[in-house]
């Protein structure tokens, strides 16, 4: 199992058609607080947090981690894609010993529906599929998230399994890594 480590953190910011994915600044917290107590986004990822909590809660620079995306537009925070290792003790692995790369995404909900999400994932796959080639990419989602479901299909996600968590059935898919070119 291959990390991000210093050899690949933190990248240059990544730039697509529309937006810019970068590390977190202090200037995006008012952002994460948004998205965390937003009970939109919340509806998949098991609810959202009271405001009240984050504001004590979030750190200065929240975010501020390997593997951590900032999804910007226009100058603004919109969202975040994830890039985090797959914590043993959950189910749904593609490797006996597990850890391996797990891909996450929230966004705002003025944000929705506009293909961000998909640009931003798909550059973030890019960057991370020349980051550590030859390492393949989970991710788990509610199969009632059609949208989520979806989204993993566009992005080459196949499923593996379905599992009980959180409540809820997942939906667990795995893309995997790249052909050598030849």
């Amino acid at each position: 199992m291959t990390t991000l480590g210093p050899d690949t953190w933190p990248p240059a910011p990544i730039r697509t058609e529309r937006l810019v994915l970068r590390v977190s600044e202090a200037r995006d917290r008012a952002a994460f607080i948004d998205l965390f107590a937003s009970p939109e986004v919340g509806t998949h990822i098991g609810g959202h947090r009271p405001r009240a909590d984050l504001e004590g809660a979030v750190p200065e620079v929240p975010g501020r981690r390997p593997g951590c995306f900032v999804v910007e537009h226009d100058g603004t925070m919109i969202g975040m894609v994830t890039l985090d290792p797959r914590a043993p003790e959950r189910p749904g692995h593609i490797r006996p010993e597990a850890g391996e790369t797990e891909l996450g995404y929230l966004f705002l909900p003025t944000a929705w529906g506009r293909g961000y999400a998909a640009e931003a994932c798909a550059a973030v796959l890019d960057w991370f599929t020349a980051a550590l080639p030859g390492e393949p990419v989970v991710l788990s989602t509610q199969t009632a998230n059609a949208r989520a479901l979806r989204l993993a299909g566009k992005l080459g996600f196949t499923e593996r399994e379905r599992y009980e968590e959180y409540g809820a059935e997942q939906w667990f898919g795995v893309r995997p890594p790249a052909a050598p070119a030849a």
